[in-house]
């Protein structure tokens, strides 16, 4: 495998006309890593995996997969890369026999037994139709199909978007099989965060055209408190120094979330009266992009 970034994306805005969907947007993926995406619809998601591609070019900043400018050189790069999209492009017309054969002429790195082995494990039939598929399977198809080639990073855009339990638990358990055994790098857009939170490395939280968070995993999870005390506490200077990522005002009192706490700070600040309570990364989503709260940092 190579040893450049597998993506690099530097200061990248995205305008369509007068409408700015991504503003100064920085991620590093690097060998070997998991980043999940996540963000609202309308967050500008789609727009950054279009820009990946090479499928549309930015307006500011610059994209890169394996060194290669990803719009400029987007054929030389993506023989590297597997894509699985939202809604995968898989011709219903044929049968799963059909479609692995034509696929197979695609990549001159096709790895048929491979293929045929995650097709198996899914429980799809090669004489099945594609287009009377589950959703799940099709799915699974597709990501079996992206990985067919052996590539060196994977692409996933909202994969499971529509999927129900089961089906986003098997589409995930086969990732984590996938990463176990080659090591392939994976950038993945979701909604799906119960499923994301035990394979990735990094996060990183889009919302409004802005990159709100870009933490390691291990991060997010060690230092990342929301902190809430009443309003006849005074808390302005036992804040002083730490990264608050967002504050609220409630009826009832204040409320922070704030990254960057060890042990011995957290407990000063619950000897001053404030509460600290660790997130999930579905409750650390949720307290980032609500826009029903009154934000007032």
């Amino acid at each position: 495998m190579t040893n450049m970034l597998p993506i690099q994306v530097q200061n990248l805005g995205v305008i369509y006309g007068r409408n700015r969907v991504l503003r100064d947007v920085s991620i590093t993926l690097e060998p070997g890593q998991v980043y999940a995406l996540l963000g609202r619809n309308g967050s500008g998601k789609t727009s950054l995996v279009r820009c990946l591609l090479g499928w549309q070019r930015p307006s500011e900043g610059r994209v890169r997969m394996f060194g290669e400018k990803a719009w400029a050189s987007r054929h030389r790069a993506m023989e590297k890369v597997g894509v699985v999209q939202e809604s995968p492009s898989i011709p219903g017309g044929m049968r799963v026999s059909q479609v692995l054969q034509f696929c197979s002429r695609l990549s001159s790195t096709w790895d048929a037994a491979s293929v045929a082995r995650r097709i198996e494990r899914a429980g799809i039939s090669h004489n099945s139709m594609a287009a009377f598929l589950s959703k799940g399977q099709k799915a699974q198809l597709a990501l079996a199909l992206a990985l067919g080639k052996g590539p060196e990073l994977l692409i996933l855009d909202d994969p499971t978007l529509g999927l129900d339990a089961v089906a986003r638990r098997a589409f995930f358990e086969i990732l984590v099989t996938e990463l176990a055994d080659r090591g392939v790098s994976v950038f993945l857009t979701t909604h799906d965060l119960s499923g994301v939170e035990g394979i990735a490395d990094r996060v990183g939280i889009l919302n409004g055209g802005r990159l709100l968070l870009n933490e390691s995993m291990e991060s997010l999870k060690a230092s990342i408190r929301r902190l809430s005390w009443r309003s006849s506490l005074e808390m302005g200077s036992s804040l002083n120094g730490l990264q608050v990522l967002r504050s609220t005002h409630h009826p009832w009192g204040e409320e922070a979330l704030v990254a960057g706490l060890d042990e011995a700070t957290i407990l000063r600040l619950r000897q001053t009266g404030a509460e600290a309570e660790a997130l999930d990364l579905e409750g650390l989503f949720i307290a980032m992009v609500d826009e029903r709260k009154e934000v007032r940092a």
